[in-house]
């Protein structure tokens, strides 16, 4: 079965995703032509760079300037209303409520209290419908991932300076094993984790797989490590992934540290 696999050694975002997903071979003008459904005014932009010495796309979202704030119902009803086929709305709006959910556990509110500021709602709103028509057009029937590199340090946010990984992406990435380089820098992003949680079906090394295609997508950082998304795709035997959502965790288990020698006062 075809099968993708995402290697999170950088974690992930949505332009990421984007970037990998076209540099192994989902064309810009199919992404291009769903973004033009909307009626937004969205455009995608693909260029070429280069990361520690490794060749990747870096996708840039390019949309108006406005100041209004949308909310998730706002989101969905300009998804439902677009001229997108069936399954692209669908996948799109789970990534969205998923992500809303985890801003409104956060946050504290209801989920119908929870905003996006216009700019970042459009640029959310290219990265999520983007990924649905990626991986669509991909043809997997799964979607595994490796450990998720989140970052570390602060980030700032509309809502301030928060820690990294920012509190709804770690809501979002509940249930998935993460782990922290060192790096001084957010690497995964909510969004990132929204489409992560939806399309991953499990985690953990890489499962046997014939590979067909690979594909790096570009963060806009340089860091001390290639700021990149490895996507690869090809087949893999159907019983490849059997048992491994029961079994993430088992590859990936350490020694407990000793414990911390007692002091007397």
């Amino acid at each position: 079965m075809k099968a993708i696999y995402l290697d999170c050694f950088s974690g992930i975002s949505g332009d990421m995703f984007l970037g990998a997903m076209m540099d192994a071979g989902i064309g810009l003008e199919e992404i291009q032509q769903g973004y033009s459904c909307l009626g937004l005014g969205i455009s995608l932009k693909a260029s070429r760079v280069r990361k520690m010495g490794i060749s990747g796309t870096k996708a840039d979202v390019v949309v108006p300037d406005a100041v209004e704030e949308r909310h998730l119902a706002d989101i969905l009803r300009i998804i439902d209303d677009s001229g997108l086929p069936g399954d692209i709305k669908s996948l799109s709006g789970r990534v969205f409520r998923r992500l809303a959910e985890a801003e409104a556990r956060v946050h504290g509110v209801p989920v119908e209290e929870v905003h996006f500021h216009e700019v970042g709602a459009l640029d959310t709103i290219a990265d999520v419908v983007g990924a649905a028509i990626c991986f669509k057009a991909s043809g997997a029937e799964i979607l595994c991932s490796s450990p998720v590199n989140v970052g570390s340090g602060f980030v700032k946010t509309s809502h301030g300076t928060l820690p990294v990984p920012a509190p709804a992406t770690l809501e979002l990435l509940k249930g998935a094993p993460i782990y922290s380089s060192g790096i001084n820098a957010e690497l995964a992003t909510p969004t990132g984790a929204a489409i992560l949680a939806e399309l991953c079906s499990c985690y953990g090394p890489m499962p046997i797989m014939r590979v067909e295609r690979v594909g790096y997508g570009a963060g806009s950082k340089d860091l001390e490590t290639p700021n990149l998304l490895r996507v690869i795709i090809g087949e893999a035997p159907k019983d490849a992934f059997k048992g491994r959502q029961a079994q993430t965790f088992q590859a990936y288990v350490r020694e407990p540290c000793p414990p911390r020698p007692s002091h007397s006062p």
